[in-house]
Formats: C-alpha cells, sequence, structure tokens
C-alpha cells in the first residue's frame, strides 16, 4: 500500500496549480508506502523523535528482534529496562508504555480513529504522550491514508512551498491559501513538496536561504 498518488489526484492537482503540475510531469508518480498498523506507527514515531532516519531504523529493527510483533502486549511484557536496553531513552520507554498501557485498557480505542475527523484524529493522538500535532499528521498520511493533509508545522513543507512558489516565508495565511488549493488531495500535493525540498528539482533554490543577513 502507498500514500494516494494516481490519475485521480494527479489529474486534478495539475488542473489547479500549474506550478505544481509541471513538477508533477516531470517527477511522475510518487510511491511512498504505508505503515499500515496504527500501534506500531505510532511507536515508530516515537522512536523517531529527535534522532537520525538512520539512527531511528536501527533502534526500530532490534526492537523487532527483540519482540516480534510489536504490538501493546508484547511491550508491557518487555518492561522499561528492556525498551531501554534496545537503544531508546527512557522518556520514550515511558511513552510508549503509557500508549501500550492505554490501548490494553481500551481508555485508548485505535478502532475508533477511521471514524473520526482530520481535526477530531489530532485532537486524539495529540492527547498521547509523546504525540504531537506533527506527528499527528504524519500518521493521518502514511498510517491512517487520509487523503487531505498538509503540514503547517513541517520544514520540508514548508520549504518546498517557498521553492516552489519564490516565497522568502510561509505565513499561515498563506499555508491555508495553498491548502484550500490542493484539497482534497493535499496528502499527495505534500509528496512532491517534500520531492522539491529535498532536491528533487534541479536548479530550485529555497529564496530564505538567500535573504540578506
Amino acid at each position: 500500500m502507498h500514500v494516494p498518488c494516481g490519475e485521480k489526484e494527479l489529474a486534478y492537482l495539475k488542473a489547479k496549480d500549474k506550478k505544481l503540475g509541471a513538477v508533477i510531469e516531470s517527477l511522475g508518480v510518487l510511491k511512498r508506502p504505508v505503515h499500515d498498523d496504527v500501534f506500531s506507527a505510532v511507536v515508530h514515531h516515537i522512536i523517531g523523535q529527535q534522532i537520525s532516519g538512520k539512527a531511528q531504523e536501527a533502534v526500530w529493527s532490534r526492537l523487532c528482534e527483540r519482540v516480534g510483533t510489536v504490538n501493546a502486549a508484547h511491550l508491557l511484557a518487555l518492561g522499561r529496562e528492556e525498551l531501554q536496553a534496545v537503544g531508546m531513552s527512557f522518556r520514550k520507554a515511558d511513552y510508549i508504555l503509557d500508549f501500550a498501557e492505554k490501548v490494553t485498557s481500551e481508555s485508548f480505542d485505535i478502532t475508533a480513529l477511521n471514524g473520526l475527523s482530520d481535526a477530531e484524529i489530532i485532537a486524539a493522538l495529540s492527547s498521547l504522550k509523546g504525540i504531537g500535532a506533527w506527528t499527528a499528521e504524519m500518521l493521518m498520511i502514511f498510517t491512517l491514508k487520509r487523503p487531505d493533509v498538509l503540514s503547517f508545522g513541517d520544514f520540508g513543507i514548508q520549504r518546498g512551498l517557498r521553492m516552489l512558489y519564490r516565497h522568502r516565508e510561509i505565513d499561515r495565511r498563506r499555508f491555508d491559501r495553498y491548502k484550500k488549493r490542493y484539497s482534497p488531495y493535499a496528502s499527495t500535493a505534500s509528496l512532491y513538496l517534500w520531492a522539491i525540498a529535498g532536491g528533487a528539482i534541479e536548479g530550485l533554490t529555497d529564496p530564505a536561504a538567500t535573504r540578506k543577513k
């Protein structure tokens, strides 16, 4: 499974925005896999906070080797010391165990997320220790497969918007205008903005980097 990036989404975005359309034509279909198990996806995101992607995957690999399936029962059985031993901080271990306990006690209902609005999902996930709005938005795109997510707090999205539209900064009003333009397929647009931010379009620079000091 991948983040939606099919003919329907791409045709809509190309019709709505010529600049983004040119990028889509240049890069073609972008395939970003989804992590469709919500519980393990939350754990994976908590592990990855404030560390590199490479370090995140190393810790995740050790955890998977230790417990097999990453679920609430296995993590609670493992405990705080053993979680820390695979390479995460005690704080992250505590966040993960708190989440596992809430899922086990059914005080947090993972299965209910699919029936919520985007705003309700952000509120629900942000109620968990160690999860903020940005992480909730990433889970919405890469786990819950919500089609209309554009994250104001994501540095790559901000950079991609600056580069594509030649702005030195993206304030909330400007951001909301682009979000409305991309809707209802902002998640697909996000893939291309991240690609732009990562240098996928040769010669496209970040205007913020040229600001006079």
